[in-house]
């Protein structure tokens, strides 16, 4: 099965992104990757934005982040079954340490980096 992490990414006072979670979903051997205002398990509906895809290496990776963007650790990493794979929605069965359940992300408006973020637990 496919592994995921989820990283606290804590950025320095200067940079121009607040702390927040990235979540990644490992697709091969790249990661797709949004990053999340709030814990993955937040009882609201939130936005994910879409950012590059990451190398798999993040996966294990806990530390520094180069070019003086922070560090990141790791707040859940397991495994997920895809259930829901199309240009405008994902739905995955996570199966974590800590995260067990469904998570739903929508894509906002076609083509936007936006998507609403949601986590049902099991």
């Amino acid at each position: 099965m496919p592994r995921f992490v989820l990283h606290r990414h804590e950025t320095p006072p200067d940079y121009p992104q607040p702390s927040h979670w990235d979540l990644m979903l490992q697709f091969g051997d790249r990661l797709r990757t949004w990053a999340l205002a709030y814990p993955l398990d937040s009882p609201e509906t939130q936005i994910a934005e879409a950012l590059a895809d990451h190398r798999s290496a993040y996966l294990d990776y806990e530390g520094p982040i180069s070019g003086n963007r922070g560090t990141v650790r790791r707040d859940d990493h397991g495994e997920y079954e895809v259930l829901t794979d199309t240009e405008d929605e994902l739905r995955v069965r996570l199966q974590g340490q800590r995260l067990c359940g469904t998570l739903q992300l929508s894509r906002q408006l076609p083509n936007s980096q936006r998507w609403r973020c949601s986590f049902v637990p099991a």
